[in-house]
């Protein structure tokens, strides 16, 4: 059986503590309301910082991608600290206060002011504030309530770039277009109905920019993105290559398309997909930021700006062959002595170990969200838990009473489960949806 390092067990418990009235993370001490809602394995999670760490493969992506851009006159951000204030989360990004974010029930506070920031934006205003260089790029951890499956966790990775142009520069056009100029060429095949005409009937512009406006800063924006993506994906084809795969797209220009998208920053706004053994893969979404945001950043009228926002742990998935999400978080040598720094290599699995079912059936008093559900789960069997699944909704056809079955797929990736062990798991997985959402166990 595998065991977490002890230098690892203590590092978490001096960052971290408790008491019944108050959190304490990092030396910082917050006060415990009733929009608390953080376990401590998530905070846990806090210390491990995987998009620094060199040779694990989103750290291995996020550098790939660092590398790319660094001489494009970016500054890079990928310090700032994972508890951030509800005002940096949503008030200064414009979410609406009924916005379905800010719920206990899709994000971890510590209390009513404090959370862990659900996404890079978080910061965003701060590094536009900030920023002495036409662009930036943050890279962080970030975390959600969500549901179990092997393609979603709690804790996941995102990338967000943007640049900046003022409209009072005099050559404006010739600036941008100077700037296009100089991001480097690739051999990508591009496919982009909107590159001339990016403002569509369901894609407008903003009344403040021009037509040329809008076009140049879309065009920086697109090839700035495919140059990023042609980068990592070359990268993963020669890593291939070195294996000794033939495979025949490993000799073919890497192909990309644009399709329009919506997102409440940006206008326009698109995203890329990639051709990446036989199918199209969503890779990052991006717009013309819309100027309420940075209007809210104190940045003045003449600015406008660009920005996109991927999300690591997919992409690193997909190249690097990991089939469950949960991995990136496992402390098994036998996961991390298979990625070296630099390096895009396929995940070759080790043992499978077997999965142990069981349902969990009861009669709602109140509504209960999905969230609430998978993540008294997760309190109790943390990455034990492989896949949480509603199976089955009945309505009493006398009573009106509904009841609810969700199937749990416990699997270790480490180790051999007894059924005792997951039934004391599940029996406290029960008793807390009882004694919490007052359900009656069928």
């Amino acid at each position: 059986m595998f065991k977490p390092p002890t230098r690892y067990i203590f590092r978490s418990f001096r960052r971290l503590y408790s008491t019944s009235k108050d959190l304490i993370v990092d030396g910082t001490t917050y006060k415990n309301d009733n929009w608390t809602n953080v376990p401590p394995f998530m905070l846990d999670l806090i210390t491990r910082k995987l998009h620094k760490n060199p040779s694990h493969p989103i750290g291995i992506l996020n550098d790939l991608i660092k590398t790319s851009i660094k001489d494009m006159d970016y500054t890079i951000y990928e310090d700032f600290h994972p508890i951030v204030t509800r005002y940096q989360n949503f008030d200064s990004l414009g979410f609406p206060e009924d916005h379905p974010g800010r719920s206990k029930s899709d994000t971890y506070y510590l209390n009513k002011d404090h959370l862990l920031r659900t996404h890079t934006s978080a910061h965003e205003q701060e590094c536009f504030v900030n920023c002495v260089t036409k662009g930036y790029v943050i890279t962080a951890d970030v975390y959600r309530r969500d549901e179990i499956d092997r393609t979603h966790y709690p804790a996941f990775h995102q990338m967000e770039g943007a640049r900046v142009w003022s409209k009072n520069d005099p050559d404006l056009f010739k600036t941008i277009q100077d700037d296009i100029d100089a991001i480097p060429k690739t051999n990508i095949i591009v496919e982009d109905p909107f590159r001339d005409e990016p403002v569509t009937k369901v894609n407008p512009m903003q009344k403040y920019m021009s037509h040329e406006e809008v076009r140049l800063v879309s065009v920086h924006l697109k090839k700035t993105v495919e140059y990023i993506v042609n980068q990592v994906f070359e990268k993963a084809k020669e890593s291939a290559k070195l294996a000794g795969s033939t495979e025949p797209y490993l000799n073919e220009p890497l192909k990309v398309r644009w399709v329009e998208a919506y997102f409440p920053w940006t206008s326009p706004s698109w995203e890329i997909e990639v051709w990446w053994k036989g199918e199209w893969l969503e890779c990052c979404g991006c717009g013309v930021v819309q100027q309420q945001v940075l209007l809210n950043s104190n940045l003045g009228e003449d600015k406008i700006s660009w920005a996109f926002g991927i999300g690591l742990d997919r992409i690193a998935m997909l190249l690097f062959g990991i089939p469950d999400i949960r991995l990136f978080w496992t402390l098994d040598e036998r996961f991390h002595k298979q990625f070296q720094q630099g390096q895009v290599n396929t995940f070759v699995p080790y043992s499978k170990y077997p999965g142990v079912k069981r349902d969990v059936s009861f009669w709602l008093k109140d509504e209960v969200h999905a969230n609430d559900v998978m993540e008294t789960v997760r309190t109790h069997a943390s990455d034990l838990a492989e896949s949480v699944v509603l199976v089955d909704e009945f309505t009493h056809p006398k009573t009106g009473r509904r009841s609810q079955c969700y199937r749990i797929n416990y699997q270790s990736m480490d180790r051999n489960l007894t059924n005792a062990e997951i039934n004391d798991i599940h029996d406290k997985v029960e008793k807390e949806l009882v004694d919490k959402f007052e359900v009656e166990i069928r």
